[in-house]
């Protein structure tokens, strides 16, 4: 990784203080245009009730990486990316370890994309597969900034 790379993945990692990423201790570990990659080690705030890691919360990486990687392929100052939909096969069970989503493109259109997902552990088995579709959108005059509407 060059250092250009690894500065924009120091501001990714940064940038996500005080949102679900920090919450969740997920990692940008890998971010281009053809592919993001996340990683989130599993702790017990990650788990449902009987200690299996939540569905919601492979969900909340998948969309993390799929919502990422439109922003590496648009013009992040006049345009902005959200997650519109959003599946998930949950394929094996976890307790612990660690978990890695890539999200690759499936279509990348002027206004929406759609994401492949997958959710491995750290034996490389596959835990979750994912399809997130993300809406670009122009960036309102105000930047976006909910702080400055009225």
């Amino acid at each position: 990784m060059d250092a250009t790379s690894q500065e924009m993945l120091e501001r990714l990692n940064a940038s996500s203080q005080g949102t679900v990423l920090e919450a969740l201790d997920i990692t940008v570990v890998e971010a281009s245009r053809e592919k993001v990659a996340a990683s989130m080690p599993i702790a017990a705030k990650h788990l449902q009730l009987v200690g299996y890691l939540h569905g919601g919360v492979s969900v909340v990486l998948a969309e993390t990486v799929a919502s990422l990687a439109s922003v590496m392929n648009i013009d992040s100052a006049r345009q902005m990316a959200f997650g519109l939909e959003i599946n998930a096969n949950h394929l094996r069970p976890k307790r612990d370890g660690e978990l890695l989503a890539v999200a690759t493109p499936i279509h990348l259109g002027r206004s929406t994309h759609v994401w492949d997902v997958r959710i491995t552990d750290e034996r490389e088995k596959l835990i979750c597969v994912s399809r997130c579709t993300v809406a670009v959108v122009d960036r309102p005059p105000d930047g976006g900034d909910p702080l400055l509407r009225k």
